[in-house]
Parts: C-alpha cells; sequence; structure tokens
C-alpha cells in the first residue's frame, strides 16, 4: 500500500495562492490515480480535484474550477494541488487520497489510501 504525506498548507489571506504538494512512497506511484479532498469541522469530506495515473486527465470541483490545479510528477512521486485566488470558504484540512483501482473518482469511497491532511485557512 502507499503511504501519503501532505505539505504546503498554511495561513494566507483572500486572493493569495498556495501549492500544496502530496508525497507517496511504498509502491509505485504511477499505478494510483489520485485526488484531493478537503473537510470542515462538522462537514463531510468533500471532493477537491483527481487526476489520472499518466496525468493527463483532470477534473476538479465546480467550487475550485478555474482558480485550483491538480498536477502530479511520477518521477517524484508527488501530486500537487495549486490553489489560487484563495477564498475564505476555501478554509478546510485538505487530504490527498491515492486509488488503486479506479481513476478519477469524487466519491471518498473511491479512494484505497488517505494522508493525514494539512490545514489551510484564508482570511479575508
Amino acid at each position: 500500500q502507499v503511504q501519503l504525506v501532505e505539505s504546503g498548507g498554511g495561513l494566507v489571506q483572500a486572493g493569495d495562492s498556495l501549492r500544496l504538494s502530496c508525497a507517496a512512497s511504498g509502491r509505485t506511484f504511477s499505478n494510483y490515480a489520485m485526488g484531493w479532498f478537503r473537510q470542515t469541522p462538522g462537514k463531510e469530506r468533500e471532493f477537491v480535484a483527481a487526476i489520472s495515473r499518466g496525468g493527463v486527465s483532470t477534473n476538479c470541483a465546480d467550487s475550485v474550477k478555474g482558480r485550483f490545479t491538480i498536477s502530479r510528477d511520477n518521477a517524484k512521486n508527488t501530486v500537487y494541488l495549486q490553489m489560487n485566488s484563495l477564498k475564505p470558504e476555501d478554509t478546510a484540512v485538505y487530504y490527498c487520497a491515492a486509488d488503486r483501482w479506479r481513476t478519477l473518482g469524487r466519491a471518498t469511497n473511491e479512494y484505497d489510501t488517505w494522508g493525514r491532511g494539512t490545514q489551510v485557512t484564508v482570511s479575508s
């Protein structure tokens, strides 16, 4: 099973940018489709973006379309989430997840492995 560690979160102001990274280890990274999700206290974990194994195909939630971009570097075993024009409502813990058998999933139960998350806080 692959292990995932997120980094890059922090406290920023509205309109700023952040790039999250998720480093994978333990298995062949390119065998896994990857996704980013986020969660705030008392709410369900929600889909943000997903990318196929080779990085050719992506999709993202309507709430982040045009602002967030998912990408991956299979040589570095890392998936990224570039977040631009951040809004206070983007404040959440962001998790990356790996999917061994499907691709571009939007549901949490489609993913096999999760990282521990990184906090993103956007002040107004």
